[in-house]
């Protein structure tokens, strides 16, 4: 077979896998060109790549999903490859195909390899008859929701509804009780129709406590196949990955060589080419089942970057260019332990429902053994139309215990604030004894965290950020004013008299900080347990965020503070504090009045249950509403009768609209 070297890659995609293509373009020589929505056209991966183009608005079906406007876009830059990273087109084989005839490089397998596994019914089937372990279940042609609803009797519960052509969680539904399937396998199909325009789905006998174990494949088109090692990915929520780690603490050398050659043998099985992984169910008896082949590179494929040392897609690249791979099975490596975790834009506290809004601040000093892949910078902004990852931080150690302690570390010392994110949550899961013990499963969260997330912080933490807030906002004003030199910030003619500042927690209430300026950086700073002598070793500002260096009591202790109009961000090793600073003549604001039910985020109404009238149960969906790819149900607090409808079906809303208004009985009464 011939070879071919590619000279410029266009990058069908956006965010943090478009950045680090363009870093392996970059180290390769080889041109890189972005393609961008309106939404999109300050984002970081824009202003790194050599070349840019404008393909549509914010919603991907009118920019990311249109195949033609790529194409245009590799046609008039001149690119000779196409990159389409994870999710979008990456999977799409007429898109694959579309590249083909228009003589451009696709990098990633061939049209035909996508389209057998583009159907998870018929990829289990395919590689069922190859002598892959397949789970029982149904996945026939007939969709009636009455036929699936007996299959899924059939098969016994729990049964899983799977969206055939999904990924990511979308379009799947765990269900327990057939009570539960009218509505399940409605969501399910309405979800793989929006997501991935098809609402075939499968149904599948679940498997309690499995793991979620993939393998990653690399093949050429000279006759080569091979596996490199597996990515442990059970730590899940709404079946999205949010930890992944390699290897995984579950496998024996022997149990890895057999589920190494199963997922060669499914890649062999439909003459797999590039990147692949295959995913497979693994029972807490040692039994493992194929799950699906993810046709494309993943979210987290740097974790086997880590262990192997390969750049993953270099070697994609070089597969397209037509080059054979230049090792064996056996000159793999496997050195030490990598684990990666997903930043999220969502609120823990609040259901993890996706933020959106402002980046005002995002940094991570460097470390050893630290890689981190992000998709934001400071200034940046988290829309509501694509999905609410940040970044993906990596961390690879010796060992598993030192790869933990690393990510512990990176995450306490990561400033992201603007917006709630689930980095405290990640420190929870990491520092819980059945993770350090790799007891893991994909109902891991369900299990040890029934409760919810705990990050109310406690009120040593609380007195920590008011100190650090009051005195780097009181630096501020000290840089900015214009007095005579040497002058103390508050001077006043009783020296004395204290400046003071209220702050307020969101679940704490208002504390309140008084402080003197003693001169020469001294503070006599007081909070509500006691006084404290303060020495500001050093501050440094960058941009709206400032680098405190704190000596309280003879503890010296470092801490970065944005702060943002009232809002103030205080991020320390110990911890990460939201304060609102407040007002001395505070304004009142509306308030949402009894029965009112507001849109917990920016979104999409695809459905409403109810109208004026109708009688509704405490907990009774009102609404559905759809935003960053998922569904969300808008639900009665209390019973009674609905008063107001202010919505439709179509309807785009923002964040804490009023949607409904339901009488309480009591209320009424």
């Amino acid at each position: 077979m011939s070879t071919t070297r590619i000279q410029k890659i266009l990058i069908a995609n956006r965010g943090e896998i478009a950045r680090r293509i363009i870093r392996t373009c970059k180290r390769l020589g080889i041109a890189s060109v972005a393609v961008f929505s309106d939404a999109d056209a300050d984002m970081p991966f824009v202003r790194e790549a050599d070349e840019a183009v404008r393909i549509g608005p914010a919603p991907s079906s009118e920019s990311y999903l249109r195949a033609d406007k790529i194409l245009e876009a590799a046609q008039r830059t001149g690119a000779d490859a196409i990159h389409p990273g994870y999710g979008f087109l990456s999977e799409n084989t007429s898109f694959a195909q579309a590249c083909a005839d228009a003589g451009v490089l696709f990098i990633g397998p061939t049209a035909a390899a996508i389209a057998s596994m583009g159907s998870k019914r018929e990829a289990k089937r395919l590689v069922g008859a190859a002598g892959v372990p397949v789970i029982p279940g149904y996945d026939g042609a007939d969709q009636d929701p009455a036929v699936l609803a007996q299959k899924a009797l059939e098969v016994g519960f729990p049964v899983l509804l799977k969206a055939s052509a999904g990924g990511g969680g979308k379009g799947m539904k765990l269900v327990r009780a057939e009570s539960e399937l009218a509505d399940a396998i409605a969501s399910a199909r309405r979800e793989g129709e929006n997501s991935f325009g098809d609402g075939t789905l499968l149904v599948e006998r679940y498997v309690e406590r499995p793991r979620h174990v993939e393998i990653q494949i690399l093949g050429d088109n000279h006759g080569t196949l091979l596996h490199l090692h597996e990515r442990e990915c059970s730590i899940q929520r709404r079946h999205q990955k949010i930890i992944e780690e390699s290897p995984s603490p579950a496998l024996t050398p022997e149990l890895r060589a057999r589920m190494g050659a199963a997922a060669v043998l499914c890649g062999k099985t439909i003459g797999y080419t590039n990147a692949g992984t295959v995913e497979f169910i693994l029972s807490p008896e040692g039994e493992f089942f194929f799950l699906e082949v993810n046709t494309r590179l993943q979210v987290e494929h740097p974790v086997t970057e880590c262990i192997t040392g390969l750049d993953l897609v270099e070697q994609q690249i070089r597969v397209a260019e037509g080059r054979p791979l230049a090792f064996a099975q056996d000159d793999v490596p496997l050195v030490g332990h990598a684990l990666e975790v997903r930043i999220y834009a969502e609120d823990p506290a609040g259901g993890f429902l996706p933020q959106s809004g402002p980046v005002l601040d995002w940094h991570l000093p460097a470390m050893e053994g630290l890689r981190v892949d992000g998709g934001v910078e400071s200034g940046d902004t988290v829309g509501i139309h694509y999905d609410p990852m940040m970044a993906k931080i990596i961390t690879h150690g010796a060992d598993r215990e030192q790869s933990v302690l690393r990510m512990q570390r990176a995450l306490s010392s990561l400033s992201v604030q603007g917006l709630a994110t689930n980095r405290d949550f990640l420190l929870q899961l990491l520092a819980h004894p059945a993770f350090v013990a790799g007891d893991l499963h994909t109902h891991f969260i369900d299990q040890h965290f029934p409760d919810g997330i705990v990050t109310a912080p406690s009120a040593a933490q609380l007195e920590e950020a008011a100190l650090a807030a009051a005195l780097a906002a009181q630096a501020v004003r000290e840089s900015a004013r214009v007095v005579v030199p040497g002058t103390p910030s508050g001077y006043r003619n009783n020296r004395w008299s204290p400046e003071w500042t209220v702050y307020e927690h969101e679940d704490a209430g208002e504390l309140r900080v008084t402080y003197v300026h003693l001169g020469d950086a001294q503070f006599e700073v007081g909070l509500p347990s006691g006084t404290r002598q303060v020495r500001r070793v050093a501050v440094e500002a960058d941009g709206s965020a400032s680098t405190l260096r704190l000596e309280v009591d003879g503890l010296r202790r470092t801490y970065r503070v944005v702060l943002e109009g009232e809002r103030c961000f205080v991020q320390w090793p110990q911890g990460s504090v939201a304060l609102r600073e407040q007002p001395r003549f505070p304004d009142l604001a509306a308030q949402v009045p009894v029965g009112g039910c507001v849109a917990p985020m920016p979104g999409k109404i695809i459905e409403v249950r109810v109208q004026q009238g109708d009688r509704v149960a405490a907990g009774q969906t009102l609404l559905v509403m759809e935003a960053m790819k998922m569904e969300h149900a808008v639900t009665a607090s209390a019973a009674g009768v609905v008063a107001e409808v202010h919505v439709a079906a179509g309807d785009q809303v923002e964040a804490d609209a009023l949607l409904a208004l339901v009488t309480p009985d009591e209320a009424a009464g």
